[in-house]
């Protein structure tokens, strides 16, 4: 055993060295996941709410989670999270930046329902190379216990076989926040995970074993090979920008198109169950609430809850963000 419950105490604090982050790697992110102009191009970002080229936030949390495996988990495999209880992204990562995780240990307890386990509830916050804050959030991790007989593997039944299937055609206006209908629910589409992409993600950000290996992944307690929860989350985000493609062409031929800013963070994200190599996930999102930001005239800050289910119809994850979204024109 690598790493285990009893490794950890309450106000224990971990860190490490820095990782830097560089251009290239910041645009080859925001062009598979994120493709926001202030994510692909300086002088594209010159016309955006940003105003120059940042690197996309959910790359930030999976930087934070490369450190959280290297520093934390010490290079061995946890059992997995719940889920974010909340993430805030508070400054902008620029090419060149260096960024240090600390991460400090709040709780510690044992399971109730599976006693050959228990969680973890850590902060992380990562500080750029100025040691301003980029990043905070607040999570659950489980470990197995030392000395204790672990639960038997799961039963991975196949994913069933699927012809590929092509991009929607469907498409709606996009209006502005102030005339956006709040409950309004927007399908974005299905994705297929891939042995190959779940293993090429996971060995870039999250390289634990139940991501990067299938042999050993089917000795785990997950029983197979499954995406990394920061996959599920980068797959959710790339549905939203191929779906909202067809709606900002749509809306560009009657009018004005308005414009979209970051995320300040995002709350409650929960992984339900685990997405196997294999299995297909349909997205939505759906907008819950919407008001002007005093802070920024002429725009507002949009929530929405977004939800992902798999080719059985089963819950596999949910969270609740937020995003800057132009008021008015």
């Amino acid at each position: 055993m690598g790493i285990a419950l009893e490794d950890f105490e309450k106000g224990q604090v971990i860190t490490g060295d820095p990782i830097t982050v560089t251009r290239d790697e910041l645009i080859g992110f925001a062009r598979e996941f994120d493709p926001q102009p202030f994510h692909l191009d300086e002088e594209a970002a010159k016309e955006t709410f940003v105003g120059t080229l940042i690197g996309s936030g959910w790359q930030t949390a999976c930087f934070g989670m490369r450190l959280l495996h290297r520093d934390a988990f010490r290079g061995c495999t946890s059992m997995g999270s719940p889920g974010i209880d909340e993430l805030r992204w508070l400054r902008p990562v620029l090419p060149g930046d260096t960024l240090r995780a600390r991460i400090v240990v709040e709780d510690t307890r044992v399971s109730a329902s599976k006693p050959d386990r228990g969680l973890v509830r850590f902060t992380l916050a990562l500080n750029n190379h100025g040691d301003h804050r980029v990043m905070r959030q607040g999570f659950t991790v489980m470990f197995a216990r030392r000395d204790t007989a672990p639960s038997a593997p799961r039963s991975v039944a196949p994913a069933p076989a699927s012809e590929p299937f092509p991009e929607g055609d469907d498409a709606v206006l996009l209006p502005f926040l102030g005339e956006a209908e709040i409950g309004a629910v927007r399908d974005l589409g299905r994705h297929r995970f891939e042995p190959d992409a779940i293993m090429a993600f996971a060995k870039a950000y999250d390289p634990q074993d139940f991501h990067t290996d299938p042999e050993a992944a089917e000795k785990t307690h997950f029983g197979g090979l499954c995406a990394s929860g920061w996959h599920t989350a980068a797959i959710w985000m790339k549905r939203l920008h191929a779906t909202w493609a067809r709606d900002i062409a749509l809306t560009a031929r009657s009018g004005p198109v308005p414009q979209l800013g970051p995320s300040p963070g995002f709350k409650d994200m929960r992984w339900l169950r685990p997405v196997y190599a294999g299995d297909t996930l349909r997205y939505a999102t759906k907008l819950v609430g919407a008001r002007a930001s005093s802070s920024r005239p002429g725009w507002g800050i949009a929530s929405h809850h977004n939800t992902a289910v798999n080719q059985r119809g089963e819950p596999v994850f949910e969270f609740t963000g937020s995003v800057f979204w132009q008021w008015s024109a």
